[in-house]
């Protein structure tokens, strides 16, 4: 089971390499300003795929290599 804090680190990570560091501090910002709500955000995320076609998305991820 991976830790708080690597989650924390690999998140920091993966937000530096996709948007840069200036990106990812101004994400962490905008998400620190506004109220979050985690699960009204991930049903909100997908609600035009059904649950096959998040499932091959899944699948798709998984076998690209790390």
């Amino acid at each position: 089971m991976i830790t708080d804090t690597e989650v924390k680190l690999k998140g920091v990570q993966a937000l530096t390499e996709s948007l840069g560091n200036v990106g990812a501090e101004k994400f962490i910002a905008l998400i620190q300003r506004e109220p979050f709500d985690y699960t009204k955000w991930q049903r909100q995320l997908w609600e035009d795929l059904t649950v096959k076609e998040i499932s091959l998305k899944a699948m798709k991820i998984k076998e690209q290599p790390v």
